[in-house]
């Protein structure tokens, strides 16, 4: 079996159910709804409370997101392979309120249909999301930038301020 080709540039992002974490318990949406209207800045971490996804990546989005706002960003989201509980509770815990759009991408049908999956089992992870941002244009990707190996570099909030 062939591996999926990356989604790039010009590509439609796909459409595929996402999970919400609410105050209610966790809520369907389609992913092309939730990011499909808008400039949209969207950033896919391989897990909640993993060491850079949580000291590095989502909290320069929670930090910044009023400066991408202010450069025509009308969403910034985050994806993760985490279920809506985990990944409730990973925005509760950096205070991310309502800064970041957090979608939970448990089952990794966005990752995979995206073509933006790791194999994490050789850390007990299982099938993961690549660490990734990408800049959306009424959902078609604009730029996109995928981490080679594992740090914040093409993927945190200063690259995609720079490309905006």
């Amino acid at each position: 079996m062939e591996d999926p080709v990356a989604i790039a540039v010009g590509d439609p992002i796909p459409d595929v159910v996402l999970m919400m974490p609410t105050a209610g318990g966790p809520k369907r949406v389609r992913s092309t709804i939730a990011l499909g209207r808008g400039t949209v800045v969207l950033f896919g971490v391989p897990g909640a409370f993993t060491p850079a996804c949580s000291e590095l990546h989502l909290p320069g989005y929670v930090l910044r997101a009023q400066e991408l706002r202010e450069r025509g960003v009308d969403v910034v989201a985050c994806t993760s392979t985490n279920d809506a509980f985990v990944l409730g509770a990973w925005a509760e815990s950096h205070g991310v309120g309502d800064t970041v759009l957090m979608l939970a991408d448990g089952n990794a049908e966005f990752a995979t249909a995206a073509g933006l999956t790791m194999d994490g089992t050789r850390f007990g992870l299982g099938t993961r999301s690549e660490r990734y941002a990408a800049i959306l244009d009424d959902g078609v990707v604009r730029w996109i930038g995928v981490e080679d190996r594992s740090t914040v570099d093409v993927s945190g909030v200063e690259s995609v301020l720079a490309r905006l």
